[in-house]
Formats: structure tokens, sequence, C-alpha cells
């Protein structure tokens, strides 16, 4: 499968996941909504993925053009609405404690499920970002690209946060993670 062909609206098929459609395009991955797992980012050289060809598309994936377009308006519109995502279990009713140089200064103590809400936030509105750059009609696929190697570099920098995620398949990757 040619995954530099692959854009927003095409229907695939994971082994692991079933049936679903891109809704998000970034440097190295999908942004797949599936059909019975929900939203997640799949590597765009993952073996288990495979693109629908419209001969061998089944009742059960068949859409309507007019229907897919209708639903990406849609997922564009409430993408701001984030997905659930659990915190790690021994985090959970803690406390970060940030505690200044100078101990005459008071340190400041944050809920870390609070602190998680925020990461999460960000790494959502990263994924928006992202899903503008691909759906900008004046911008070049070059300069795509370009912004797209910027997101990639907040993902990596944002891994140190992974520790807080329950479940590792909602962790930030960045470019090494990602080349694999």
């Amino acid at each position: 499968m040619d995954q530099l062909t692959l854009g927003i609206g095409t229907r695939l098929q994971h082994t692991l996941h079933g049936p679903g459609v891109i809704v998000g395009v970034r440097y190295a991955t999908y942004l797949i909504s599936f059909f019975n797992h929900g939203i997640r980012d799949i590597d765009k050289n993952d073996p288990k993925l495979e693109e629908i060809i419209p001969e061998n598309v089944t009742e059960e994936v068949e859409t309507h053009s007019d229907m897919e377009r209708s639903l990406l308006k849609i997922l564009r519109l409430w993408s701001d609405v984030s997905e659930v995502v659990p915190l790690g279990d021994r985090w959970k009713g803690g406390t970060m404690i940030l505690q200044p140089a100078d101990s005459t200064l008071k340190p400041k103590e944050v809920p870390i499920d609070m602190f998680f809400h925020k990461i999460v936030m960000l790494r959502d509105r990263l994924r928006v970002m992202e899903q503008q750059i691909n759906a900008h009609k004046i911008l070049s696929d070059e300069d795509k690209i370009n912004l797209q190697q910027y997101i990639t570099r907040i993902y990596g920098s944002l891994t140190t946060f992974n520790v807080l995620f329950k479940n590792k398949e909602q962790w930030f990757v960045g470019e090494k993670g990602s080349e694999g």
C-alpha cells in the first residue's frame, strides 16, 4: 500500500481494530476513526493496515461520499471535544508539587488529574491543528510536510508526560518512535 497517497476519508481495514476511515494525516501516522474501537493513532507503515478498495467494500463499510463529507465536517467542527483518556492508576488522587529553589517561597500543589487533563487537551488541540494543516486549501504539500515535522517534534518534547497515561497507545510519539 502506498501510504503517501492516502488521505482523509480513505477507508481502511486493520486486522486488530477492524474497518475505519482516516480522519487525520500526520507526518508518520494516520488518525483513524474505527467503527468499533473509536479514534486511534496508527503508524502509516503498520503491516496490519490495508486500504479497502471500492470493489472490496462490504455493506458494513459502505458509505456515500456526501455522507462522508458531512461526517468529516462534523468531526472537524466538534473535534475540540476530546476522547476520554484515562490517567494511570498509580497517579489517581495524586498531587504534583512544584517546589521553588528558594525555601522561603511556598510550593505550588496541583492535582495530577487536573494537570493530566491539560496535557490531554494540549494533545487534542495539536491533533486539530494537524487536521487544519492537512485540510488547508492554500498550503503546498511541501509546506504541510514542513509544518507536520514541527508538530512531530512537539510530540517528541511531550513524551516525558507519557508516564501519566494508563494506555500506551495514547502516548505522545515523536520522530524516533514513529520511524519503526
